[in-house]
């Protein structure tokens, strides 16, 4: 008699994403859209970046400007640390309905697209407030549901497991498991408990009014011109978190993820071994 094969357990819909997580990351996604852009407009009315209180026009960490080559054309060169690359087309210099102009960042990557520091300026304290009133609302409904402590705090033995699990992801190997896996707990917890408050902070340091009613904010970051080089950096890092976790999302699995942030409902597979066991 041949013997009874046991039939895999088929995958299973679990409910991974609370509707207030769902509700605050879709709004998320639109005020941080909005601040980037709006945020390259604001840099483009100088496009440089400096450490201490003071602009120190001759030593920037990071600057973007445009001269005229011997063709009369303009040249885009981009600075940083003391090392300059030829950025034209990109930054520095690009084109501009069809004319290529001096500016910083591109015309297609701001917002309004056209010169407007003040409409820029709109834009950005606008989505600034929406996504620091969206952000507490999903840290104290995190704290109630307790889901910043158990879903995203690893535990020692996921974190022995980091190395397996930075290998997984190099080899494009993904666990549909039920919870998070430990990088993206750590990655989470950077973004929500370092980056996004060092960039809520450092804008509030670049406002004078800040500054008159809280002086101490300058001086916690060293200068303003410092907190305005640390608030670009940290825009920067969630411009690279963006763009990994839009990666990530494609090869692992575009319609399951984005189910489950739209239902909260995740397709798991009991056959794989946990990938934080």
């Amino acid at each position: 008699m041949a013997a009874t094969e046991t039939a895999a357990p088929a995958p299973t819909l679990v409910y991974r994403h609370a509707l207030v997580t769902r509700v605050t990351h879709w709004i998320n996604v639109l005020a941080i859209s909005l601040l980037i852009l709006s945020g390259l407009q604001i840099f483009n009315a100088h496009p440089a970046l400096y450490i201490g209180q003071a602009s120190d026009f001759g030593a920037p960490v990071l600057s973007m400007t445009a001269s005229r080559d011997t063709g009369g054309g303009l040249t885009g060169r981009t600075t940083i640390l003391g090392a300059t690359f030829d950025t034209t087309g990109v930054l520095g210099a690009s084109s501009t309905a069809g004319r290529v102009e001096a500016r910083g960042f591109p015309a297609w990557l701001t917002v309004p697209s056209y010169r407007d520091l003040a409409t820029g300026r709109r834009w950005h304290f606008f989505f600034a407030w929406l996504f620091v009133i969206n952000g507490a609302v999903y840290v104290a409904a995190s704290l109630v549901n307790r889901h910043l402590t158990r879903d995203l705090v690893p535990g020692w033995r996921e974190l022995r497991g980091v190395g397996r699990s930075i290998l997984d992801h190099a080899r494009l190997r993904f666990h549909h498991g039920r919870d998070y896996n430990v990088l993206q707990k750590l990655t989470y917890l950077g973004l929500i408990l370092v980056v996004l408050p060092l960039i809520v902070m450092t804008g509030l340091t670049m406002s004078p009014g800040m500054d008159a009613a809280l002086p101490w904010l300058v001086e916690l970051f060293g200068g303003r011109q410092t907190a305005r080089t640390i608030h670009f950096i940290c825009a920067t890092l969630v411009v690279l978190f963006i763009l990994i976790h839009l990666a990530m999302v494609l090869v692992s699995g575009v319609g399951n993820n984005l189910r489950s942030i739209v239902t909260g409902r995740y397709r798991i597979d009991e056959r794989e071994t946990p990938h934080a066991s």
